[in-house]
């Protein structure tokens, strides 16, 4: 298992175009806490580790209230995966650690 723990800044493609966000990720042991902030607003997180891959749910109240359920891989200082929305559908996610 690698260290997950750091800040990465993370672009997801939508329909209503790229969404940034920056993602700190704190882990501790099988699990993580953080924090999620961007365009799509701010909130706490906290999910599970599995090797290289997190997973975690996150509601956002923009552009309407949902819970995006993400998971991504973390290589190096790399991170990509999925943000599943339900019924609108999943997007990818793409980023890097900056810290």
């Amino acid at each position: 298992m690698s260290d997950v723990s750091g800040l990465y800044e993370v672009t997801a493609t939508t329909p209503m175009g790229n969404q940034t966000m920056t993602l700190s990720i704190e882990a501790d042991g099988n699990r993580f806490t953080g924090r999620s902030s961007g365009q799509m607003g701010a909130s706490e997180i906290d999910g599970t580790i599995d090797g290289d891959t997190i997973k975690w749910k996150q509601p956002i109240t923009v552009p309407m209230p949902l819970t995006l359920e993400c998971s991504a891989t973390i290589s190096g200082d790399s991170i990509s995966g999925a943000i599943d929305t339900g019924s609108f559908g999943s997007f990818p996610i793409i980023g890097k650690r900056v810290g």
